[in-house]
This record gives C-alpha cells, sequence and structure tokens, in this order.
C-alpha cells in the first residue's frame, strides 16, 4: 500500500489504489496470513517508534556500534570523571577465560564513540567497586574458583577449620598440606597455604587467674586425594597434619564437618584496586583482609570506604567480617563488629552519616540471615529494622535507588524475587521516607509482571527510568521482560515509554551518561529459548536509552564555571538557554553491577539566577554530599537538561 502523501488532483486515484492494495493483501494473507500480518506489523512498530512526535513521548532506543574486538561480557559499569565508561568483564562469567587467564576490561569514550582495551590484572568478576573523593575507582575481590555444580565434583573437598594451641606463635601451613582423620582414616590435601593465628590465654578479669586457652583458628578448602564418591566423609572428625613433628604436632590439627561431592560454589579473592582514569590504568593497592566474591563497597561520611558480606576464599559466606579501605593510606582494617549480609547487599550512605540497608540483594546467603531493611550504625552497631516491606521474601534481585532529590531521603525498591532459582517475583514497588518519625515501607505503584534484576537510573530532570529484568530466574522461559517506563518522585506514578529491543536479566546494569542519555548492558539468560533446551548466550549488546527530553527544541548549555566547589561555598557558571532555567543539581556518577548501585544520588542545589547563568550553593553536609567528582545539570522550565560539567567537591 503506498504511503506517499495525497495530492490535490490525485485524490480519486489514490483511493482507488488503496482499494486495490488492500484487496491484494486480503488475497495474500489467505495464503501467508500470519507471516505477511507479523511483518507489516512490524514494519509499522519500526515507523511508529521512529516518528518525532512518538520519540518526543517515549524517548528511543539505539544499539551502540561496538567493533568485533572490544565486544566483552561487560558485567560491571562505571563512569569516570573523565566522561569515559569502564566496562568490565574479568573472565565473564565464562571458565574458558578464566582457565586462561583472559580477563577483559575496555573504556569506552562516549564523546568520541572510541573504545579502548585495558590490562586487567585478576579477575574481577563479581567484585565490588565505589567512586573515591579523588576520582578514581576502587575495585576489590572477584573470582578466585569458578563454582562446580553437582555432579561435576570428581573429589570429595570442603571446609577444614585448622586449630593451633601452641600460645606463643602461629603457624603457616603450604599448599598441599595433607589432613588425616583420625576415626575415618581419609586423607584431604589443602589447595592453598593457610595462616593459622597462635592460641589465645584467657584470664579471670577481676582476679587475673588462668581460666583457659582458646585455640588459634584457620579455615582452608581440602580435597580428597583421588575421586570417588567412597572417599566422601559423613560426619565430624578431627584431622592429624602430616608432616609435623613435637609439639606441633599435638597443638596443630583440623576439623571438618562433611566433606562431600556437593556442589562448590565460587571462591574470592583478597586483591583490591585503584584504576586510574587519567592513566587510564589499573594500580594495585593493599588487599583486604578477607577474600570476597559478590561484595558491596559503599563509601562513608569521611571518603573511607565499607567493603561488607562476599564468598570469601572457599566458597562461604565471609562471616560478618567488614572491613575498611583508607584511600590516603591504601590500606584496610577490620570494623571490629560483626554484621551478616547476603551478598551484593545494598547499602547506601545516609545524611547522618549511617547506613541504610534496603532487604536488595543479589544473591548468596542463608534465607533467614541478615535480610530484613533497617538503619545501621556503624559505631555502635546497632540496628534498626523498617517494618512494612511487601512481599519480603522476594527482595533477591530487586533495585534500590535514592530518590531525587537526596536531601529528602526517600527510597524505592523495584520488583525483586525469592531467594536462589525461585520462581517467585514481585511486581511492587516499596517507597521509605528515613525522615520520618517512624519510617515504615509503604506501597508505590506496581509493575506490569514480576521483575527480578530491574535496572533504575536517576535523570537529571528527577525522573527515574526503569528498564529490563525477567520474571523468573536469568530469564527462564523467555521470560524477559521487554519494557522501560520512568517513575516521576513528584506524583509517585510510572508513565512506559518507549520499549528496549533486547532483554535484560542476570548480570545487567544501566549508566546516566553526562550528556543525558543511559546505556544499558549486559544479561545472562540461563537459556535461549522458551522451552529452556538450549544454553544461554551472554548478551555482550549494549543499548543507549534517549530519553524524551533530548527530543525538544533546545537544551540549555552550560559554557563556564569552576571546576571545584567547597561544601558550603557558591559557584557561578555562565548558562545558555532559550527558556528560564529551573533546577541546579549535582549527580554522583554510577558505580553498578548486579543491578546493584549505591553510589548514585542527585543532590539539588540552591540557584540564584544571575545576568548570564547561574550562582549555586553546595549543601555544608558531608554524609549528604561525599567528596568526589559529580555531574553539574541545570535544567530549564519544561524539564530539559543541559549537559554535564565536571565538578570536584573536595
Amino acid at each position: 500500500m503506498s504511503t506517499m502523501p495525497a495530492r490535490p488532483n490525485h485524490r480519486k486515484n489514490r483511493a482507488r489504489r488503496i482499494a486495490i492494495g488492500a484487496a491484494v493483501i486480503v488475497v495474500v494473507a489467505g495464503f501467508n496470513g500470519p507471516a505477511i500480518w507479523r511483518f507489516g506489523s512490524e514494519q509499522y512498530h519500526d515507523y511508529k517508534i521512529n516518528k518525532p512526535e512518538y520519540k518526543a513521548a517515549n524517548g528511543h532506543w539505539d544499539f551502540l556500534d561496538v567493533p568485533s574486538e572490544f565486544r566483552i561480557n561487560t558485567i560491571h559499569a562505571a563512569l569516570l570523571h573523565t566522561g569515559k565508561v569502564l566496562l568490565i568483564a574479568g573472565s565473564g562469567n565464562n571458565q574458558k577465560n578464566f582457565d586462561a587467564k583472559k580477563f577483559e576490561s575496555v573504556l569506552w569514550d562516549p564523546q568520541t564513540d572510541t573504545f579502548k582495551k585495558i590490562p586487567t590484572p585478576k579477575d574481577m568478576f563479581c567484585a565490588g567497586h565505589t567512586q573515591l573523593p579523588d576520582g578514581k575507582l576502587l575495585v576489590a575481590g572477584g573470582t578466585k574458583r569458578y563454582e562446580k555444580l553437582q555432579g561435576d565434583v570428581t573429589k570429595a573437598g570442603g571446609l577444614m577449620i585448622v586449630h593451633n594451641e601452641d600460645p606463643d606463635a602461629p603457624k603457616t601451613l603450604p599448599a598441599g598440606t595433607k589432613f588425616t582423620g583420625k576415626k575415618n582414616g581419609k586423607t584431604f590435601v589443602s589447595k592453598d597455604p593457610v595462616l593459622v593465628e597462635k592460641a589465645k590465654k584467657v584470664f579471670d578479669p577481676k582476679t587475673g587467674r588462668f581460666l583457659r586457652t582458646e585455640a588459634g583458628l584457620g579455615r582452608i578448602y581440602v580435597e580428597a586425594e583421588q575421586s570417588g564418591k567412597q572417599y566422601e566423609t559423613g560426619t565430624e572428625d578431627n584431622y592429624r597434619v602430616q608432616g609435623l613433628k613435637g609439639s606441633d604436632a599435638r597443638n596443630v590439627y583440623g576439623i571438618a564437618q562433611k566433606l562431600a561431592l556437593d556442589k562448590k560454589d565460587f571462591q574470592g579473592i583478597k586483591e583490591a584496586f585503584e584504576f586510574d582514569p587519567v592513566a587510564e590504568k589499573y594500580v594495585p593497592v593493599d588487599p583486604m583482609n578477607e577474600a570476597r566474591w559478590y561484595p558491596t563497597l559503599t563509601t562513608l561520611e569521611d571518603g573511607r570506604v565499607l567493603s561488607l558480606s562476599g564468598l570469601d576464599e572457599i566458597g562461604q559466606i565471609v562471616p560478618g567480617k567488614d572491613e575498611i579501605y583508607d584511600p590516603k593510606t591504601k590500606t584496610w582494617e577490620y570494623t571490629g563488629v560483626i554484621r551478616k549480609f547476603p551478598t551484593y547487599p545494598a547499602i547506601f550512605l545516609m545524611d547522618n552519616g549511617k547506613l541504610f540497608y534496603s532487604g536488595s540483594n543479589a544473591g548468596y546467603g542463608p534465607a533467614d540471615v541478615g535480610r530484613d531493611p533497617g538503619v545501621w550504625d556503624l559505631d555502635t552497631n546497632r540496628f534498626t529494622k523498617i517494618p512494612g516491606l511487601s512481599d519480603p521474601d522476594r527482595m533477591e534481585t530487586s533495585a534500590t535507588v535514592m530518590l531525587p532529590p537526596a536531601q529528602d531521603q526517600k527510597f524505592m525498591v523495584i520488583g525483586g524475587g525469592g531467594v536462589g532459582e525461585s520462581e517467585k517475583s514481585s511486581e511492587k514497588s516499596r517507597l521509605v521516607d528515613l525522615k520520618a518519625d517512624n519510617p515504615r515501607f509503604k506501597d508505590g505503584p506496581s509493575l506490569d509482571k514480576g521483575t527480578r534484576y530491574p535496572s533504575a537510573s536517576l535523570l537529571p530532570d528527577d525522573s527515574v527510568l526503569i528498564t529490563g529484568g525477567s520474571e523468573d530466574y536469568r530469564g527462564r522461559g523467555g521470560s524477559d521482560v521487554l519494557q522501560a517506563r520512568m517513575y516521576e518522585p513528584g506524583t509517585q506514578t510510572y508513565k512506559r515509554v518507549a520499549d528496549p529491543a533486547v532483554g535484560r536479566n542476570y548480570h545487567s546494569g544501566s549508566v546516566l551518561l553526562p550528556d543525558g542519555r543511559v546505556m544499558i548492558f549486559g544479561s545472562d539468560s540461563l537459556f535461549s529459548d522458551k522451552a529452556n533446551t538450549r544454553p544461554g548466550v551472554f548478551e555482550q549488546r549494549i543499548e543507549i536509552y534517549t530519553p524524551p527530553y533530548l527530543y525538544r527544541d533546545s537544551r540549555p548549555e552550560v559554557t563556564g564555571g569552576p571546576k571545584t566547589v567547597q561544601r558550603g561555598d557558591t559557584g557561578t557558571f555562565k548558562v545558555k538557554s532559550e527558556k528560564a532555567l529551573k533546577t541546579a543539581k549535582l549527580m554522583r556518577p554510577s558505580a553498578v553491577t548486579h543491578v546493584t548501585d549505591v553510589d548514585q544520588r542527585s543532590i539539588a542545589l540552591e540557584m540564584k539566577k544571575t545576568a548570564d547563568g547561574v550562582e549555586i550553593t553546595v549543601p555544608r553536609n558531608r554524609a549528604l554530599v561525599p567528596s568526589g567528582y559529580y555531574m553539574f545539570f541545570v535544567t530549564d522550565e519544561a524539564g530539559t537538561p543541559s549537559k554535564a560539567v565536571w565538578v570536584e567537591v573536595p
């Protein structure tokens, strides 16, 4: 059917052509009904979503043209103060890459649309990361060993607790140390060296009288010397350490529970690095005290970084032994308190210096430990639970955002699913106001479908883009949710916008770019078909969403201003704008993985209009405005944002 516009002198001819065309379509459809209708629908859909008025109302999605040599399994992404985006795959959830020590990172420059490979020294797959006060990116943890599913495990193994009853000296046992059971007679071999602390003498605090000696402990993963079910153990046993002599043979021994052929989880590493955005390279720093796989890194009020949770070097969840990184000394120290969380917990710095745990997490850990949301005072280790959360058993793989402006201290928790490989998912959006006298969750608007792995990005017009996810675990059964919507905090409503072309589930995320667009990456479906018969393939395509505000006739332009503004001080920026200016804000750049991004926040600024721009004031509160680099945006009265300029708050 012709799509040419009607001409005044040919209306009858055009009508005749339309009638003939319609008749032909009916006849052909009789032979090819579904196929031609589908073709016609796709053609019309493409036509519709590319109309200017549709883009102005709903935005538009485009694929990023990534040359083949730079396509990686992007699992982590961070926006740097140079305006470039660091994409990190590590081994990319690919054991062949891990075995070959093929670890990958790519730097993308959105301004020039160029890419650069970055040498990656360790497997940063499933590490944690956060923005540092000096603009570097801290990356800590990653993968030491891939999981082995039940059926793939050939050698019985598990955790060996090594005891040292010598109060005078710690003991170091090398990799390959053999442990032989006193009852079962079976021998197991350690895979790594282990340091066993010296024993501690305990005295009565009142009398000073010696009470007892508490053995020093070390934890190590061990495997049977040979393959086979006959080498499994079923009960606890004491193990003699081969090769020790004299008092060491008496003082040092192992205790293990069941050592079996069951599933072996991923194991973490201790290594940490700072990525330098100017030198564009990873720089090693002091390793963590604990190995961590799936940790969260949260910046504290004083600029130090809290690292918590994760799976350790033997594949068990780190038992609440949190630690803090000091960017000045580049060293780690334990917090001295114990608090347990599941892996990748969503923990945000509040404006009073305390920490808010939303309950969102991305996986491993007991279903009944550390999953209640609440406010945590790290100094006292006091944790105040927040009630009212709907679907509390479906918080795994949910997303959490600090709604704009950050001064309001309002948070939204989006979607989520049941623990582990559960089929359960939630369509809920839960809201909580931490400024309230007695904070309590309440339900906001619901999504159309239960959604695990939703991505959420704050936008400079104060809306939130929520996109992607899947109804079932890792997109099983073709359950990806091909929808996107804007959340408006002021009205607490969702608005559907243009749908993405690619489904996104596990190992996906989104990043706001300095020009106001949003980059969506990743997805790691378990299967590639609805019948769940073909293994999934990691989604290497990257999409860019251009919001409706970039299809308007003009946008403000920031043409000059200071590079640095102190907290409590003012800064004057030159701005060209055809419309009156409405807002100014600082937005902290993202560092996201597994739809967990505790860095992003949008801080409203006091704004006074000047002859050729605006004068802004940065809030004094260090917990509200942590030290670092921010994107400075202004918006006009239509809500159209400028491109960001980078401002450092020291």
